[in-house]
């Protein structure tokens, strides 16, 4: 039997720590967790509550209707799918945790990504492969190096049968552009890998215009897509997601499903309810992602203007709620160090770069935007709806905190003497 240290999820680790210190009293801006940070939209709060009495397990892959959804979803995106090969779980994760198991072997991960990613393939046995990300890009193994990696894996004896990609990436906010993916397509086809494409955050990139490609756009025979609701309509407690699987992986699915009836037997019926209706897209629920859009985008671009201010070399956000700057240029240390003093000397929290396996020298850390949109619903309703979301009290209070500690942190690098926060403020209450 094989003895194995399993710890905490990074970014769940960092917001139970900092509802800790704010339940102290203290004042911690909270740029640590990845939630969407707004309401849920009356329409699916009604079909939640109208379907509470379903309460039998059904069909392991699913409900008809939330399968049939999800195919609509992808259809409509130019990807016909077939319902039989659309598989639901509790929330995408444990899709992919599922699919780890159901594909077996090593995976290639972008360096840096997803904290869950590289945990979950420990867990499965497998030893994930990490390629750094492409220059100023993020969410992809560099194309012109993940031949090489993979094929020093197997000459080691290692069996390497899949590659992961985020579009739109978490930790970095970016997006791949048609041609890495392109790229990165035929290299996956040369060596017979899966293509893992997590697209969760597909509906929040902050520009319409800009082009998005799915590895499953050019090679839909070996791409398995899976996306969910937490990020685009903020239903991240209620645990939905949704995979399609290649046309023709019948022995995938049934593996999957095997994987799926031994772990969750089936998700929640009353939310698979309510996920048929969003992924129908309603026009009503399309407006609200819209503005979730708009909202993440705007917010995000301020922060990364924060971030700029003080030399910090971080690429502009693409998607989601996601930067990632890079602050070795204070020389304060490296993502341990720079998260620490961030959080205990500035009241900042974020999460340090080395928990989505990158080089722990480096000062990198994650930040998260999603959380400044205020603490109350009826603020982030506000601030969802609001023509110029910065100028709320709320938001702007906590930008010019951002500012603040980010220039006290700076000053240490120049040798100013500045004056250190008190370690417990009370937090400002808006009406």
């Amino acid at each position: 039997m094989t003895n194995m240290t399993v710890t905490l999820s990074a970014t769940l680790a960092a917001n139970e720590d900092i509802d800790r210190r704010r339940r102290a009293g203290e004042r911690v801006l909270h740029l640590a967790f990845g939630e969407a940070g707004l309401p849920v939209h009356p329409a699916l709060r009604d079909r939640l509550a109208g379907a509470a009495e379903r309460n039998g397990y059904g069909p392991v892959a699913g409900a008809s209707g939330l399968r049939s959804a999800a195919a609509g979803y992808w259809t409509r995106r130019g990807l016909p799918t077939d319902p039989e090969l659309v598989v639901c779980g509790p929330g995408s994760k444990s899709l992919l945790y599922g699919l780890l198991l159901a594909i077996g072997g090593d995976i290639v991960l972008p360096m840096p990504s997803w904290v869950s990613y590289a945990a979950q393939a420990e867990l499965v046995g497998s030893r994930p492969i990490l390629v750094p990300a492409p220059p100023g890009g993020g969410g992809v193994p560099d194309p012109d190096l993940v031949a090489g990696a993979v094929r020093r894996a197997r000459a080691q004896g290692r069996t390497v049968n899949s590659l992961l990609v985020t579009l739109p990436d978490n930790p970095t906010g970016r997006l791949a552009g048609p041609e890495t993916i392109a790229r990165l397509v035929e290299i996956a086809r040369e060596l017979d890998l899966m293509i893992i494409s997590d697209e969760i955050y597909r509906d929040v990139v902050h520009d319409p215009a800009l082009p998005f490609t799915s590895p499953a756009d050019l090679a839909p025979e070996r791409t398995i897509i899976t996306t969910g609701l937490s990020k685009s309509l903020a239903l991240g407690g209620w645990r939905i997601g949704v995979a399609r699987l290649p046309a023709g992986s019948h022995a995938l699915h049934r593996s999957l499903l095997a994987v799926a009836s031994e772990i969750w037997s089936a998700p929640a019926a009353p939310v698979q309810e309510a996920a048929a209706y969003a992924f129908d897209e309603p026009q009503e629920l399309l407006a609200r992602i819209e503005l979730g859009r708009r909202l993440h985008g705007t917010v995000a671009r301020a922060v990364h203007e924060r971030f700029i201010e003080i030399g910090a070399d971080v690429p502009a956000p693409q998607g989601g709620f996601y930067l990632y700057p890079d602050l070795s240029h204070l020389g304060l240390g490296g993502s341990a160090e720079i998260t620490k003093i961030l959080l205990e000397e500035h009241g900042i929290g974020v999460l340090p770069g080395h928990a989505f396996g990158d080089d722990p020298a480096a000062a990198r850390v994650r930040v998260a935007v999603s959380l400044l949109y205020g603490e109350t619903s009826e603020e982030r309703l506000t601030a969802l709806n609001s023509p110029n979301p910065l100028q709320l009290p709320w938001i702007a209070d906590n930008l010019d905190y951002l500012s603040t500690g980010l220039n006290e942190l700076a000053s240490v690098r120049h040798g100013a003497v500045r004056e250190q926060r008190p370690a417990f403020v009370p937090t400002p209450c808006h009406s």
